[in-house]
């Protein structure tokens, strides 16, 4: 017999973090409550420690020097394969 994997909503997993964070509960009492097991519970809850200081921080995502070297790499590419078909129609 197979069971089918649960996807829970970042909001979900959010709500019961905080819950769990807060402490006011057992966390064998917010799984219960939410129906979740209570490792998932503890993991979301250690998660959302891990990954606090992120929210405040620089927004993650390419700076300016990784987009840059990205244009630099493509721009070659695109030398190269101008080059070849120049080579090749020129013959």
């Amino acid at each position: 017999m197979s069971k089918t994997r649960r996807n829970h909503a970042p909001q979900f997993k959010a709500k019961v973090a905080l819950e769990a964070l807060a402490g006011e509960k057992t966390i064998h009492e917010i799984a219960a409550k939410h129906q979740v097991h209570p490792n998932q519970v503890t993991q979301w809850r250690r998660q959302l420690i891990d990954q606090a200081a992120e929210v405040f921080g620089k927004p993650a995502g390419k700076t300016p020097a990784d987009d840059r070297e990205a244009l630099l790499a493509k721009i070659g590419e695109l030398t190269v394969q101008n080059d070849f078909f120049a080579r090749v129609l020129g013959k």
